[in-house]
């Protein structure tokens, strides 16, 4: 599976949108509604993104976590593997909202259903805030299990970036999962992503301070 995975994301290399517009990469990719159609593009068009993020954990499992999005206009729709457990798929459907000038944010409520080793329903949302160079991003979902309600669990994601440059940023993320196991509930570590056309990377190392220190890699393309 992983290395089916690499390959697709291969595959899907194009370039990322670096526009500097507050569109959130990594797992935010997607999360905002459509802009406003350019000249000679029908209005309504649907956007699409696929990314795969590659987990090397020590002492558990590697795996590869895909994710496809597509978005026309308000409609937000999304479909993950590997995000709430391993051989676990999910399917969402949100509404897209945005707003801001100088201060610009975008918010998309999600509801999805959860199948596979984890049976659930789930609300969920993504989001971001983004002023100068500065970008808050976040996604969150409250897995409530059918089969088994002590098993129910809120996984995030969340990153504060820096982007000195349109094609380079820098930050901190933290992430709450129950796929791995590690001695921290919520990971916590540091980034760096780079952005070409409509092709986002990204390298983040997560709990850098302790002696188990790990490392997940990030490719998005948008088309």
């Amino acid at each position: 599976m992983r290395l089916t995975s690499a390959v697709l994301a291969i595959v899907l290399l194009g370039a990322f949108d670096a526009s500097g517009q507050s569109t959130v990469a990594s797992r935010q990719a997607g999360a905002a509604p459509a802009p406003p159609a350019a000249d000679g593009e029908a209005p309504g068009a649907w956007s699409f993104s696929a990314s795969t993020y590659f987990y090397q954990v020590r002492d558990d499992d590697n795996y590869a976590q895909p994710t496809f999005i597509a978005d026309r206009e308000r409609l937000h729709l999304e479909a993950r593997y590997n995000y709430e457990d391993l051989r676990t798929g999910s399917v969402w459907m949100g509404y897209n909202f945005q707003g801001g000038e100088k201060v610009t944010w975008e918010l998309t409520p999600m509801f999805g259903g959860v199948f596979g080793n984890t049976s659930a329903i789930a609300p969920a949302y993504k989001g971001a805030v983004s002023w100068w160079k500065l970008q808050l991003a976040s996604e969150g979902e409250y897995v409530f299990d059918t089969e088994d309600s002590s098993e129910n669990f809120f996984y995030n994601w969340s990153e504060l970036t820096f982007a000195p440059v349109e094609w380079w940023r820098v930050g901190l993320v933290t992430q709450r999962t129950r796929v791995y196991q590690t001695d921290r509930e919520i990971q916590r570590g540091i980034l760096v992503g780079f952005a070409y056309r409509n092709l986002d990377s990204a390298i983040y190392l997560f709990n850098p301070d302790d002696g188990k220190p790990f490392v997940v890699g990030a490719v998005t393309v948008s088309f």
